[in-house]
């Protein structure tokens, strides 16, 4: 007997939700169609995928095998559908991307925007996260597009990437620096910090080693919003992309001294799967997206190579 695509869908919803009740009714089905649908997916494939309890479920060591492949194949069949749809003129389907927070604020509302004048009827989920986060969203197929921070260290090879945009990292802070700053000119200056694993934390930590010290910290923690508001607070300087002050009245934007420090954002998505058209419409407007903000410039755009730092995912 042959696996079947829903039985595959029962799987990943209940897998997610740790439920069989909550699961039937988000898909809209009866708990004993359902629980019948998972019995037979097991009996098919020979082995037990969830270990029942009274409080809930959970995989077992097959369960958790099937998952990631589980969930490539249902995302792949919903684009397949979705581009079908298209094709024939349904004007309706869905597109998931994630960004990171500084451009959730800044560069991804204005694209959405004109996105949703010309395709109203698709759909939008935006997932705002870490590129740590996005990246292992992409791979898992919980997501159609992602712009992330390109790593220095490599890039997951399941995903197709294309460098678009360079930030300017500046030093946020609420009082005046001065006009000519370098990044050495920082060292005994209290910083706020981003929590463990955010890419920003391991650029601005990188950059403090190049220049030949290491950051004193005054509060450490937090992402975006919360680094920006401590500084706010008057608490210390940040190391953040020049977009993240685009709505931030109270900070002042100071600029580094040549070479500066730099981050490269990257549009990305997993390489084999099937992108709808809607997908592919939101990719071209995202790779055509004139930038306006001081400070970042079209990867496209640049003459030579920018000395950057850049760090892991996160």
């Amino acid at each position: 007997m042959a696996v079947q695509l829903q039985q595959l869908r029962y799987f990943v919803s209940v897998a997610e939700s740790g439920h069989f009740t909550r699961s039937a009714e988000a898909l809209g089905v009866s708990q004993p169609t359902l629980s019948k649908q998972i019995h037979t997916l097991e009996a098919t494939l020979g082995a037990p995928l969830f270990d029942r309890s009274r409080g809930g479920v959970m995989l077992t060591t097959a369960g958790e095998t099937l998952l990631p492949i589980a969930r490539r194949m249902v995302a792949d069949a919903d684009a397949a559908r979705d581009a079908v749809q298209e094709v024939v003129g349904l004007r309706r389907g869905r597109v998931r991307v994630g960004a990171t927070p500084s451009l959730c604020t800044s560069l991804v509302p204005a694209v959405l925007r004109r996105f949703h004048a010309a395709h109203p009827d698709i759909a939008l989920h935006v997932d705002e996260g870490g590129s740590q986060d996005l990246v292992a969203g992409l791979v898992a197929r919980q997501l159609d597009l992602a712009l992330i921070v390109a790593s220095a260290h490599g890039t997951d090879p399941a995903l197709d990437v294309v460098p678009i945009l360079r930030e300017d990292l500046v030093v946020a802070s609420v009082h005046p620096l001065p006009a000519s700053l370098t990044l050495t000119d920082l060292r005994d200056t209290p910083m706020v910090m981003f929590r463990i694993g955010y890419d920003l934390r391991d650029v601005t930590i990188e950059a403090c080693r190049r220049a030949g010290f290491t950051p004193r910290y005054a509060v450490e923690g937090g992402e975006l919003d919360a680094v920006l508001a401590f500084v706010e607070a008057g608490l210390g300087v940040a190391l953040v992309p020049s977009m993240a002050l685009v709505n931030r009245p109270l900070l002042r934007a100071t600029p580094l001294a040549a070479p500066g420090v730099h981050r490269t954002i990257a549009l990305a998505h997993p390489r084999d799967a099937v992108l709808s058209h809607a997908a592919r419409a939101l990719r071209a407007m995202l790779l055509e997206q004139n930038v306006q903000t001081p400070g970042v410039r079209r990867v496209q755009a640049l003459e030579s190579p920018a000395t950057e730092v850049r760090g892991r995912p996160g």
